[in-house]
């Protein structure tokens, strides 16, 4: 028996395909990350951006792109699978899908969403991801952190840093 919430992981072209096959309710609310460590910042900034629309997207980048990020050489500590499925097993999330570009822009393009989400560290003018949704009638929507949480700084209590 497989877990249900497996058949919210898509590749990147069946997580096309769903959308422009209108097969996902609209609007359709976008966002990405690492989420490498989920934790009570990130379940709230997701049922936030979730609560926009009908439909949430997550876009993870893929291990290779998260290591370009500099985020440490031991990144992502959880693979791109078992990111995939503890954000498919929330109830927010209606799909994950990934990237492997260092921005998601060309998957936005493809997928076209009525919404962008980023957190609240973002300045969403600055991004180009938000001219793109802006040209096709959507908006970029920036969610204010509630709960002051970062994988970064929970590895670094974890190795007594």
């Amino acid at each position: 028996m497989t877990a249900r919430f497996e058949s919210k992981i898509l590749s990147r072209q069946a997580c096309i395909d769903a959308v422009r096959s209108g097969r996902v309710p609209r609007p359709l609310i976008f966002t990405n990350g690492v989420f490498d460590i989920l934790h009570r910042g990130h379940v709230t900034y997701l049922d936030e951006a979730a609560q926009l629309g009908a439909s949430l997207i997550v876009a993870l980048n893929t291990d290779a792109s998260v290591r370009r990020l500099g985020k440490g050489a031991d990144r992502p500590l959880n693979t791109l699978a078992d990111r995939a499925a503890l954000l498919a097993s929330l109830e927010s999330v209606a799909m994950v899908t990934s990237f492997d570009e260092d921005t998601p822009q060309a998957l936005i393009e493809q997928l076209r969403p009525d919404i962008i989400v980023k957190g609240g560290d973002y300045i969403m003018s600055d991004l180009p991801e938000t001219a793109s949704v802006e040209s096709w009638g959507g908006r970029a929507v920036a969610i204010p952190f509630r709960h002051q949480r970062s994988t970064t700084a929970l590895l670094g209590k974890i190795r007594g840093g």
